[in-house]
């Protein structure tokens, strides 16, 4: 059977994480909630690997091997009416750094459980954009953001 994705996926900011690849239990517990402000398509995690050409003037063939690994990531909020609701417009600003943490294939509603596997990704901030006003829409704005080292796709909860 399919997993829907609606409602499983869980997207948090930590200022840092000691580990990327086994981040606490407390560390998630006091990062910053994204989810209910994110978009249904506002998640932008696509990664992209570069070739090397391994082929010389003797090849009859192209041969390639696998090169660089490199992320386009981009999140689209909605905007808020109080200070909680808008704390990514106010803070996810051109520049600052953290740790997104992404968690998939679990109710959004359960909690951080050691063992889970999530994504870290080490980023910073870009300038936010405005999406442009449109009728019969909340306030969007675009923050694209840059990963700046390796993350840890297959990281697990640690206790």
């Amino acid at each position: 059977m399919d997993l829907i994705s609606d409602g499983k996926t869980r997207v948090a900011w930590a200022s840092s994480l000691a580990n990327l690849a086994a981040p606490s239990l407390a560390e998630l517990g006091a990062a910053q909630e994204l989810t209910d402000r994110i978009t249904p398509d506002g998640l932008k995690i696509d990664p992209s690997t570069a070739d090397v050409d391994t082929g010389s003037l003797a090849s009859k063939f192209d041969t390639k091997e696998v090169g660089r690994v490199g992320y386009e990531t981009e999140l689209t909020f909605k905007r808020g009416t109080t200070t909680q609701e808008d704390w990514p417009y106010q803070n996810l600003t051109y520049g600052v750094h953290g740790v997104l943490i992404v968690r998939r294939g679990i109710d959004v509603e359960t909690a951080w459980t050691a063992g889970q596997q999530v994504e870290t990704y080490p980023v910073v901030c870009g300038e936010r954009a405005n999406v442009s006003p449109a009728a019969n829409e909340v306030m969007k704005f675009n923050s694209p953001i840059k990963v700046y080292a390796p993350p840890a796709t297959d990281a697990v909860v640690a206790a």
